[in-house]
C-alpha cells in the first residue's frame, strides 16, 4: 500500500473518530440539558412565588411606584415568606432610602424568558404607571438555548415601551449560570460561558436605550458561589431569603440613581450610556 493511501486512511479514519467524540458529546449535553430543565421545572419550591404586593413603610406618604419584571428571580420563588421577596426587600430598602413610601407591583411570573417582557407589560392594569421599573431576566433564555439576538430584542422592546412612558428602568443582568452546582459538567461551564455572553448584550441593550443595568454576576454572583448553602433556596436553584436580601442590596444603588438619589454608582453598576456619575 503506498504511502499516499496510507496517510489518507489515516487522515478519514481521524476525521471519522473526530465527528464520533463531536456527536458524542453533544448527545452528553442535550441529556444533561433535558435533565437540568427538569430539575429546575419539577422544583420543590412550585410554581408559584409568594405574593407581596402591597405598600412598604405606608407611614413615609408621597408613595412612589416600583415594578418588577421578569422571571422568577423577579418573582421572588424561593424566599421564605413574602417580605423575604426580592420585590418586598427592595420595596423596603427604596422606601428607607428615599424617605417615601412604596407601592409594589410585580408582573414577573416564575419560568418566564425575555419573549414574555410584553405580555407581562399589557396585563399591567390600566393607566398605571411605574416610577421606576426593576427586570431581572435571562436564565430562561440560556437554558432554552434562546438566541441572544432574540434575547435582547424582547428586552430592548420592553425598555423602550417602559422609557416612552416616563419610567426609569434598571435591568438586573442575567446571573452566572455556573454558581448552580446541582448542573453537571461540562454543561455548567458552558452555562456560564452562555450566561455572561447573555449579560454582556442585556447590559449593551439596556444602557444604550436609556437604563441602568447592573451585572448580577459581579455584583452578588460570588455570594452563590462562596455560601451556596445560605445564598440557595432548597431546589439548590433558587435564591433563598438570603439570596433576595443580598440581591436587593445590590440592585438598590442603581434604582436610587435611576431616580435621581444618587450620583456615584459602585462597581458593577452601568448608568445609561453618555450619562455623566460622580
Amino acid at each position: 500500500m503506498s504511502r499516499t493511501r496510507v496517510s489518507v486512511i489515516g487522515a478519514s479514519s481521524a476525521a471519522a473518530t473526530a465527528l464520533a467524540t463531536t456527536a458524542l458529546a453533544r448527545e452528553l449535553l442535550r441529556r444533561q440539558a433535558r435533565t437540568a430543565r427538569a430539575t429546575i421545572h419539577v422544583s420543590d419550591l412550585g410554581e408559584e412565588a409568594h405574593v407581596a404586593d402591597r405598600t412598604y413603610k405606608k407611614k413615609y406618604g408621597d408613595p412612589l411606584d416600583l415594578l418588577l419584571l421578569g422571571d422568577s428571580i423577579a418573582a421572588g420563588l424561593g424566599a421564605d415568606r413574602p417580605s423575604h421577596t426580592l420585590g418586598a426587600q427592595l420595596a423596603s430598602r427604596l422606601a428607607k432610602a428615599t424617605g417615601r413610601s412604596v407601592r409594589l407591583h410585580t408582573a414577573a411570573r416564575v419560568g418566564s424568558e425575555s419573549s414574555m417582557l410584553p405580555a407581562q407589560l399589557d396585563a399591567l392594569p390600566e393607566g398605571y404607571h411605574a416610577e421606576v421599573a426593576v427586570v431581572v431576566v435571562g436564565g430562561n433564555d440560556v437554558t432554552h438555548r434562546v438566541r441572544i439576538a432574540e434575547s435582547t430584542r424582547h428586552l430592548g422592546e420592553a425598555v423602550t415601551r417602559l422609557r416612552a412612558d416616563g419610567t426609569a428602568v434598571v435591568v438586573g443582568t442575567c446571573p452566572d449560570l455556573g454558581a448552580l452546582r446541582p448542573v453537571p459538567q461540562p454543561l455548567r461551564s458552558l452555562g456560564s460561558r452562555a450566561s455572561r455572553q447573555l449579560a454582556i448584550a442585556q447590559r449593551e441593550v439596556a444602557t444604550s436605550l436609556g437604563a441602568h443595568a447592573v451585572s448580577l454576576a459581579t455584583v452578588v454572583g460570588p455570594f452563590f458561589v462562596s455560601r451556596p448553602d445560605e445564598m440557595f433556596a432548597l431546589d439548590r436553584f433558587h435564591p433563598s431569603s438570603a439570596g433576595y436580601r443580598r440581591t436587593a442590596k445590590a440592585l438598590l444603588p442603581s434604582v436610587l440613581a435611576a431616580l435621581g438619589h444618587l450620583d456615584e454608582l459602585p462597581f458593577g453598576h452601568h448608568p445609561p450610556a453618555g450619562a455623566v456619575t460622580g
